[in-house]
């Protein structure tokens, strides 16, 4: 979908605010932890103290899951994490992997519940001056550089998770997604009008 026509328009609106959309890398899906219990379907994440990004719509998300939704920065959250003031968060595998969450989570729930890009840009100014030819290799070689990102990302993924089983957290790759979908309805609702027809065009797309 992102390297479609749909998000090939979310990059052009970067010219909006002066900027150049290249391509999409990514950070990767992001997942649960937590250090109390398996998490298989909303009801499991009940009264869980869940640090969430400072962002409406991931506390809001994690509210209608049923968890104590908390936001609060990530330096802050991992010194959160070892006092046992929360009880977990949500990253991807890379960031539960190069910051040993495994020392205090002791569960991760595959959710998959959020997708984060990582997008090439360029400055406006610069990318104005180069000529075309140049700005063609460019767009190309930065499609090329995103495509082999999401690759090697895989590739570390599969490997991080294997690394954190063997230091004994337990990882549910297969929870009730339809579950999952169905609790954070209402977030949808109450956000979808203000992305236009984004929503539904995106839905439609990756179905």
């Amino acid at each position: 979908m992102l390297d479609g026509p749909i998000g090939q328009e979310l990059l052009d609106k970067l010219s909006e605010v002066n900027l150049k959309g290249m391509a999409y890398a990514e950070r990767g899906f992001r997942n649960l932890t937590n250090s109390e219990r398996a998490v298989n379907s909303p009801e499991d994440l009940d009264g869980l103290r869940i640090r969430v990004m400072e962002n409406p719509v991931y506390t809001d998300t994690f509210r209608e899951l049923g968890a104590n939704a908390i936001p609060m920065a990530w330096t802050e959250a991992l010194t959160a994490m070892q006092q046992g003031t929360i009880d977990g968060q949500e990253n991807p595998v890379n960031v539960i992997h190069s910051f040993n969450l495994d020392e205090t989570q002791n569960y991760m729930t595959l959710s998959r519940h959020t997708y984060a890009p990582a997008i090439f840009v360029m400055g406006m100014p610069a990318w104005s001056q180069l000529p075309e030819q140049a700005q063609e290799v460019l767009l190309e070689a930065a499609q090329e550089a995103a495509e082999h990102e999401r690759q090697v990302n895989a590739e570390m993924e599969s490997e991080q998770l294997q690394a954190l089983r063997d230091a004994g957290m337990e990882i549910n790759d297969d929870p009730d997604m339809e579950a999952f979908q169905a609790a954070v309805a209402p977030v949808y609702e109450k956000y979808g009008e203000q992305f236009g027809d984004y929503l539904p065009r995106i839905q439609e797309a990756l179905k």
